[in-house]
């Protein structure tokens, strides 16, 4: 890593990184319930060690300092914000009466399998993939039609003729799709995009597309938004999920963005969404992510810098390893990793926690059939993860 480099990364860290532990901080405070060990390195669940940017805690800050939280209105500059970003770095042009917030991506996906699918219907997903998708299909009485990506030596690429076959053959009404790709790493391409969708179109399926890290997008490749791959040739046919959180790490904000073009389906959203969720909207989400998209550009690219660096840190430790295979990084801050060169599956678990002292999503959570595969997060310092990458390098040399 040239200085220049390591000495903006240091200065970023320096400014942002805080420490989690003990304020109530899911992936840190939730290790003795979700591994049964509360001393164990958190590396799992796509969250990060990273204080937002200033611009947000200054338009929350003011906010409150206003001492009424009544109800609100959504302003023009929120949508405004969104707009802008979108059009800047994806180049899709989304027009305001497009736009509807929801409180999260997960609960988006859950009202469109309900509202877009019948009980009993079958919905596809590609394994492995981000594991509420499976639990939105099941949970609302569908079923999951899963089918495995291709894999060659880390890299994972779409089965398009498997695809196919899966959607006639059970009668597929519904595909979500992850663009960027998380766990896999994958940034599609336009071609790639445009075989999955020309699939769906001709057989009728409706698309889910969530494109949650849609901005954590690494130099060589660009993210394609669903909507106007071939010219928006398939916008209709979709809905596209979008939010902020992932990117200036806003989960609890509680603020995403469903685009649907198709005047039919906003008109049917909006019939469901008083049904099932007539509530004011989250002030401090609004303030929150119209302040990031605004002000947060600096801190963004200095976020990005760190999260590859991590993972170019990772590839080059690993590659100690023959046998290890980490997934090319193109998008998402997750790198997955397929351990099964040197640790039997059915040892993975007890490899990592009880060696390598590390909590980890594992493989088989994305899907059966990818037990001896872990993510990793890579949104902290690079002090802490390259503590966790010293851990696993250590044990793994007991293997070789």
């Amino acid at each position: 890593m040239d200085q220049t480099r390591s000495e903006r990364i240091r200065r970023f860290c320096d400014r942002y990184y805080i420490e989690r532990r003990g304020t109530d901080s899911e992936k840190w405070d939730l290790l003795e319930e979700k591994f049964g060990d509360k001393d164990l390195l958190a590396m799992w669940v796509a969250d990060m060690e990273f204080r937002t940017p200033e611009c947000v805690v200054e338009a929350l800050q003011k906010r409150v300092a206003h001492g009424v939280f009544g109800y609100s209105l959504v302003p023009d500059s929120y949508y405004e914000a969104v707009i802008g970003w979108e059009k800047r770095h994806h180049g899709y042009a989304i027009k305001k009466e497009w736009l509807r917030i929801s409180p999260g991506v997960v609960p988006a996906i859950y009202w469109a399998v309900e509202l877009f699918t019948k009980k009993g219907d079958a919905v596809a997903i590609q394994t492995p993939v981000y594991y509420p998708f499976r639990c939105a299909i099941e949970d609302t009485g569908r079923r999951p039609v899963a089918v495995d990506l291709l894999y060659d030596a880390g890299r994972f690429s779409s089965d398009i003729a498997a695809f196919e076959k899966a959607i006639v053959e059970n009668d597929v009404k519904m595909y979500i799709l992850c663009s960027p790709h998380n766990p896999a790493g994958r940034v599609w391409s336009e071609k790639e995009l445009a075989s999955q969708l020309e699939v769906c179109r001709k057989h009728n399926v409706f698309v889910i597309s969530d494109e949650i890290h849609q901005d954590l997008v690494f130099a060589g490749h660009k993210h394609i938004p669903s909507a106007t791959v071939s010219g928006g040739r398939y916008a209709d046919g979709l809905i596209t999920l979008f939010a902020s959180s992932k990117t200036f790490n806003l989960a609890t904000c509680l603020t995403s963005s469903v685009v649907i073009q198709n005047e039919a389906l906003r008109k049917k959203w909006d019939e469901y969404m008083n049904l099932v969720h007539h509530v004011e909207v989250n002030v401090f989400g609004i303030t929150a992510v119209e302040a990031a998209l605004r002000g947060g550009e600096e801190w963004y690219e200095g976020l990005k810098e760190v999260l590859y660096a991590n993972y170019e840190y990772l590839a080059r430790e690993l590659a100690q390893f023959p046998k290890i295979c980490v997934a090319p990084l193109e998008g998402t801050y997750l790198a997955f990793v397929d351990l099964r060169g040197y640790i039997p599956k059915e040892k993975v678990h007890s490899f990592v926690q009880d060696e390598c002292r590390l909590a980890v999503d594992y493989g088989e959570w994305f899907g059966s059939g990818w037990e001896g595969f872990i993510r990793l997060n890579l949104g902290t310092s690079p002090e802490v993860f390259a503590e966790g990458v010293g851990r696993l390098t250590k044990n793994l040399a007991k293997y070789m």
